[in-house]
């Protein structure tokens, strides 16, 4: 099905979303075609299909088996372990429908919900695929999540199996999960019917009677088993994904099955430009929204060679990355900023050393990308940077470029314009000083298919938190709370979250604007700008920067001479309303285990304060070297 110029495909999924969408639904396999394809009768909620049947599984798998069954589905490297598994589409099917037969066994069926805790592995889609098949509701939780933080994820989902390991590994070190599982199941309400854990051989597991039951012995017990699909309705919920919540308890967002697929194959032709046959390289963990989207479901739907992997981009060295690449030839590759940031600092001989020819688009999301990270690696790797936006709620790019449907139009800084079925506005708007707006990102409703239809078991929080506003004519919007620039053409950049917005004597400032404006300089490898509060000035600009290992400076004078450099960046870029009060010279900036920078730990601790749950916090050394330069300043 080819796909139209990208005006003429967003116009027209905003002038007739049903025509559009059911024209896009013929991607994918129904076993009852969905009578209706919008169902806005209560807003903001939204019924994409209603009444259509499908089952992801079988789509992903079954339906590929007559013609790519030998073709690679699934890669899971790690470099950890220094395992590679690769498995076939009919060699995954055969997994995926034991591990169904083992659920089944255990009382798992349409509707239950099965929590899995595992590494980057490939037991973690397996046990995914597994679950969709016979139509219970996955949740996964990024592995050696504290137990605190997992307690709270069992009791709002209420499993009635639990999945997980004897340990993953980071950087080399072992980060054994059973003792964390155990305490959050002790700290749990909400107890399992089971607990099947699969044994790597990193440390030993002790099997609770009863409760406890050996993984893969169970998948031996059920080998050979076929597990008929269950065909489920197209808003039937397929997973829940937890994301962090402004009052502490996390929001579980829901995908439906039917809506979420079509999103994925509609992508799959127009941003992310895979043919079935191709390899895609993820560097997501699969507990993260993009490792569901394009680490697992929209790969395996289009009929591509998913690569998985366990393990951080430095290590054993910096150009592992471009050696999977080189070995298995994916055509696109996935990752986000921070990953291209830190290998930026490296020797750049990792990079060359490998083939990366195969690559045709290397794909950026998860935070804003800078310029000068954007530039270096397309110069370096030879191919198109296609950055995009979007969020957990969404299951999808909001924004992007659209190679797919033409040519990939671009603007240096923005990741792009609105994908189909977007309608954006910006909320309290005004006007920019070289003509664009500026902004509250918002989306009228209803929300185009894939984007999530409630929080879990809270109606009313999904309401109230994200269709509280309305527009400049009163119409109900869905508030994405990132502050925004819009220029005449539809391109959107995002300057920050609504709450990073820094007011310096009224000035309104994005954290984006000033960390560019130092990255530009030479020495900067990447920098995080928050700020905090200023008796005179309401607000002021404290900056943390890492600074590349050949600009380090030598004593303290050259340290303030940098910092003076950094604060002129900024006053001739942004302007001197926007220099930093504060600039601290750090080893490296606190980030989340989804490589996010931790801007209100870092303000927290500037104002003296608490930063709150940390749960998932990559290096707490790291938030340690913030709160020592900080309270010495």
């Amino acid at each position: 099905m080819p796909s139209p110029d990208y005006l003429t495909m967003h116009r027209r999924s905003l002038a007739d979303p049903a025509d559009f969408w059911r024209e896009e639904a013929a991607r994918l396999h129904w076993e009852t075609a969905p009578p209706t394809v919008c169902d806005y009768a209560n807003p903001p909620f939204v019924r994409w299909f209603a009444g259509g049947r499908t089952n992801m599984c079988f789509n992903a798998l079954d339906r590929h088996l007559p013609e790519r069954a030998d073709q690679p589905a699934l890669i899971a490297i790690s470099t950890e372990t220094d395992q590679t598994i690769s498995l076939s589409y009919r060699e995954l099917h055969d997994r995926v429908n034991a591990l169904a037969a083992v659920l089944q066994d255990h009382g798992v069926g349409l509707g239950d919900r099965v929590l899995i805790y595992l590494p980057n592995i490939a037991e973690g889609p397996i046990a995914m695929l597994a679950c969709v098949r016979i139509g219970a509701i996955h949740s996964v939780v990024f592995g050696g999540f504290a137990a605190p933080s997992l307690a709270i994820r069992i009791d709002d989902c209420q499993p009635k199996v639990v999945i997980s390991c004897d340990a993953g590994m980071r950087g080399g070190k072992v980060i054994a999960y059973q003792p964390l599982l155990n305490e959050a199941l002790r700290l749990a309400a909400s107890k399992p019917l089971a607990v099947l854990l699969h044994s790597r051989g990193l440390v030993p597991l002790e099997l609770l009677p009863g409760r406890d039951f050996d993984l893969d012995g169970e998948l031996t017990r059920c080998a050979g088993r076929t597990v008929p699909v269950v065909w489920v309705d197209s808003t039937h919920p397929s997973y829940i994904l937890y994301t962090s919540g402004t009052t502490g308890k996390p929001k579980g967002i829901v995908r439906d099955t039917g809506g979420w697929s079509v999103a994925l194959l509609h992508t799959m032709a127009t941003i992310f430009t895979g043919a079935p046959g191709e390899a895609f390289f993820c560097t997501s963990d699969i507990g993260w929204q993009v490792g569901h989207s394009y680490g697992v479901y929209g790969t395996l739907m289009q009929g591509m060679t998913s690569i998985l992997y366990e393990g951080t981009p430095v290590r054993p060295d910096p150009g592992i990355w471009w050696k999977i690449v080189e070995q298995y030839r994916p055509t696109l590759l996935f990752t986000s900023p921070t990953a291209i940031r830190v290998l930026r600092r490296q020797d750049q001989a990792f990079l060359h050393q490998y083939d990366t020819s195969s690559l045709r688009y290397l794909y950026l999301a998860g935070e804003p990308l800078d310029e000068p990270t954007s530039e270096w690696i397309e110069s370096a790797l030879g191919v198109p940077v296609v950055d995009n936006y979007w969020q957990t709620e969404s299951g999808w790019p909001i924004l992007s470029g659209f190679p797919g449907c033409g040519s990939l139009e671009r603007k240096l800084g923005s990741p792009g314009r609105a994908s189909a079925g977007y309608s954006l506005t910006l909320l309290n708007p005004e006007r920019g000083e070289h003509g664009e707006t500026k902004g509250i990102l918002a989306i009228h409703p209803p929300l185009p298919p894939g984007c999530f239809p409630t929080l879990w078991g809270d109606d009313e929080r999904f309401v109230s938190t994200y269709f509280a506003e309305r527009d400049g004519e009163g119409r109900l919007v869905y508030n994405t709370f990132d502050w925004a620039t819009m220029d005449d053409a539809g391109f959107v950049t995002i300057l920050g979250r609504a709450d990073d917005i820094i007011n310096v004597a009224g000035h309104r400032l994005g954290t984006r604007e000033i960390e560019e404006a130092m990255s530009a300089h030479p020495a900067v490898a990447e920098c995080a700008v928050v700020g905090v509060q200023d008796e005179v000035k309401g607000q002021a600009v404290v900056a943390c920067v890492v600074i590349k290992t050949d600009h380090l400076p030598a004593d303290e004078t050259a340290r303030l001479a940098l910092v003076t450099a950094l604060q002129r960046e900024v006053d001739l870029r942004v302007g001197a309303i926007a220099r930093p009060r504060e600039i601290h010279i750090l080893a490296g900036l606190p980030k989340t285990r989804s490589g996010k920078i931790l801007r209100r730990g870092i303000r927290a601790l500037a104002e003296g304060r608490d930063p709150g749950d940390l749960s998932t916090l990559e290096d707490a050394g790291v938030l340690a070297q913030v709160r020592d330069a900080v309270t010495q300043h």
